[in-house]
């Protein structure tokens, strides 16, 4: 049995995954904030999560965590997790000797990456993967990660598929990093909500309500939406020639909606290109079932995959 973590800003979704990477169990628990309790709820959430499979501490082969921030996969430290008030974080070295169980840390866009891919039928539970797949994260901000055979590819410095920052218009809308027209600045869930800028409990399906009553910003908005996630498909796609596309994050919860207009903003700027059109991008993208647990099933299955993960437990 091998438990996986997707921490996020509000909550911790836990399960337990079993040898043939099915889903055994899952439960939920609110985020602390801090180091400490970051550290503290893994640690609960693996207790209750393996409470509710009915399983022993002692039958957990391993831990994987999925965590926002930039994460260095061989000690599984985290920095700059800023939404869970992490500067840096020790988290494996941490949460590894607490349960004497070997635990592994990844970028939870990563680990939600690894976890479609399994769920499209590319993992069959711990053994050889076959095909390739790219997984857009629109949330908050934007980002991908991209497998391939079974394996993540982080890419030489680990920003493989952090497509968020690429400049699509240079007149574009300005971006917190500082360029214009970034992905990000298009089609992030931030983004859109501070340029819309009215009150909403879900700002982007606002817009989009909006947009259907003819409001022309709203309207604006929305088409720059679909745009940023047609350019990060067009630019997975080139790069890396997946062979599909997977959309997740909050944005998606627009579901037919959202697709709609990114199918339409695909076909439309492949009009002019035979080349284009060649590669059926509107034919290779698709969403990820809503409720999915994605991220916490990556990182189980990233944690099942550490070559060598008594090293991890031993630091403790």
């Amino acid at each position: 049995m091998r438990v996986g973590l997707d921490m996020g800003g509000t909550k911790t979704d836990a399960v337990v995954v079993d040898s043939v990477g099915a889903v055994a169990a899952r439960v939920r628990l609110a985020t602390g904030w801090g180091g400490d309790e970051i550290v503290r709820t893994a640690v609960a959430a693996v207790r209750a999560v393996a409470t509710d499979a009915a399983v022993g501490l002692e039958d957990i082969e391993s831990v994987g965590i999925g965590i926002p921030g930039q994460i260095e996969a061989e000690t599984g430290r985290v920095a700059h997790a800023v939404n869970l008030g992490v500067d840096e974080l020790d988290l494996a070295g941490a949460v590894a000797p607490a349960l004497g169980i070997p635990v592994r840390v990844e970028n939870d866009v990563k680990a939600a990456a690894f976890g479609a891919y399994a769920l499209r039928g590319g993992a069959s539970g711990f053994g050889i993967r076959h095909g390739s797949m790219a997984y857009l994260n629109l949330g908050t901000g934007i980002a991908a990660g991209i497998v391939a055979n079974g394996e993540l590819w982080r890419g030489a410095r680990g920003t493989a598929g952090e497509v968020g920052h690429i400049s699509v218009d240079p007149h574009g809308p300005l971006c917190r990093c500082g360029q214009r027209g970034c992905i990000e600045a298009l089609a992030g869930g931030g983004a859109i909500a501070e340029r819309w800028g009215r009150p909403a409990q879900l700002p982007v399906r606002d817009v989009f309500d909006a947009a259907d009553a003819g409001d022309p910003e709203a309207k604006a908005l929305r088409v720059g939406l679909a745009r940023g996630v047609a350019a990060g498909v067009r630019i997975l796609v080139l790069t890396a020639d997946v062979d599909v596309v997977v959309l997740g994050g909050g944005v998606t919860a627009l579901g037919q909606r959202l697709m709609t207009d990114v199918a339409a903003e695909l076909a439309a700027s492949a009009e002019a290109s035979p080349f284009m059109r060649s590669l059926r991008l509107d034919e290779r993208v698709e969403l990820l079932p809503t409720g999915s647990p994605a991220a916490a099933l990556g990182a189980a299955l990233i944690g099942a995959h550490d070559p060598e993960p008594e090293e991890v437990l031993a630091r403790g």
